[in-house]
């Protein structure tokens, strides 16, 4: 294999190599395969849906282990060729998220029992901190080479405002000093890694999310406006759960501030976690409060493809996050030719360029925002610049990409002796 140096962590970038590889993907709570936008479903599951197709088609065959959280699915599902979702008995399917640590062990033990039955897996790849504490275990039990992707980060969470438990950290920290590598989704997560955790530069791969440039790509505003039955006006979005972390909240502000009485807010997403009803109502108060309920539509959680209806349809997609990983949402939009107005914030630095593709915010004031959006709505030539600029910006990134970075990882670390943190 042929190696250079990734320009942010200065760790390996591998050249895959060949051969057929057979990944156990952990997703203990929560279904690449349910809705995203509602509940605990976001932009993880996209990605690892996406991710395990894009390596299906290259010949990688993938299990993916999911705790079972209804009764009647099915025990297994054949997702396609080379897909394969497993469903796993750990706790009462009703379980809430917080209460998912108490089941780790059980959700372990029997991922354990099923992978005896599937002797040909090569790698566990981990999708946030529950599974990462699964794969640990796992990891020593059975001598198979452990990656983790965290999707978010809990002392990252802790310095935006967002509660996490100690015991989080503690565990995310074990986690990362015994991951072969662990995959970072922007520049910011790996430096989070390297400032928050001491994690050691070379077990970090940067590797960033993609896009489906089938659905998400330029298209005729007008048509979309019209298939989603919108009126003439400014229109604003907003995609993602309604949850403290978003920043919906701030959304509604700005689009107050704005004071465009034609223009429309579309809120698209659904309530998410234990206090996911009472953030919704919270918001509803809100807009009747700044007397918005005219103009700000709370939209239900969209099958995927059909948010690109949505970005095409407006004239800027209002990202206010406390946090963010990477932004999904952001790469989306701005592949559908829609300005991007983000907080400066994680791996929104990586995908907005300043005045070029959108804006980014250092301030938490709808002000601020307020000013950046009326410049696009002011200027036709200005937005129209922008949507040209941020959809060649998203040609650089697709799945496929994504899928051949992960693969040389994987590649990388079935040659090499196992970490080892005991």
């Amino acid at each position: 294999m042929n190696s250079n140096l990734d320009p942010v962590t200065r760790g390996p970038i591998f050249d895959s190599g060949q051969g057929n590889l057979h990944v156990a993907m952990l997703s203990l709570h929560t279904s690449p395969f349910v809705q995203p936008g509602e509940g605990d479903s976001g932009g993880m599951n996209v990605y690892i849906r996406e991710l395990v197709s894009s390596l299906a088609h290259k010949g990688v065959q993938c299990t993916i282990y999911v705790r079972r959280w209804a009764a009647s699915i099915p025990d297994e599902v054949m997702i396609e060729p080379g897909v394969r979702l497993v469903h796993i008995d750990a706790g009462d399917p009703s379980l809430s998220k917080n209460e998912l640590p108490q089941i780790v062990n059980k959700f372990t033990d029997e991922v354990q029992k099923d992978l005896s039955k599937r002797p040909d897996v090569d790698v566990l790849h981990a999708h946030y901190w529950l599974s990462g504490v699964s794969g640990h275990i796992l990891k020593h039990r059975l001598g198979i080479p452990l990656v983790t992707t965290f999707h978010t980060l809990g002392k990252a969470k802790g310095f935006s405002g967002d509660f996490e438990p100690l015991n989080r950290s503690l565990k995310e920290q074990e986690i990362i000093d015994c991951s072969e590598v662990v995959v970072a989704n922007s520049s910011a997560e790996a430096r989070q890694l390297q400032d928050l955790y001491g994690a050691s530069a070379d077990r970090i791969a940067v590797v960033p999310l993609g896009v489906e440039h089938a659905f998400f790509s330029p298209g005729n505003q007008e048509a979309a406006r019209s298939a989603l039955g919108l009126e003439d006006g400014p229109i604003v979005l907003f995609v993602g759960r309604l949850q403290p972390l978003k920043g919906v909240d701030l959304a509604i502000e700005t689009f107050a501030s704005l004071n465009i009485a034609k223009a429309t807010l579309l809120i698209v997403g659904g309530a998410s976690g234990p206090m996911g009803n009472i953030e919704e109502q919270g918001i509803k108060e809100l807009i009747r409060s700044r007397g918005l309920q005219s103009q700000v539509h709370l939209v239900a959680p969209q099958p995927h493809h059909i948010l690109s209806t949505f970005y095409r349809a407006s004239d800027f997609v209002l990202v206010p996050s406390r946090s963010e990983s990477f932004g999904l949402v952001a790469l989306e939009a701005a592949a559908c030719g829609a300005p991007v107005i983000a907080a400066s914030v994680g791996g929104l630095k990586d995908l907005i360029v300043h005045g070029q593709t959108g804006f980014l915010i250092d301030e938490r004031e709808p002000e601020a925002y307020a000013r950046y959006a009326s410049q696009i709505l002011n200027n036709p030539l200005l937005a129209a610049e922008m949507a040209m600029c941020a959809a060649e910006m998203a040609r650089k990134y697709s799945w496929n990409e994504t899928a051949n970075q992960i693969l040389r990882i994987y590649d990388l670390v079935t040659v090499k002796e196992l970490v080892d943190c005991r």
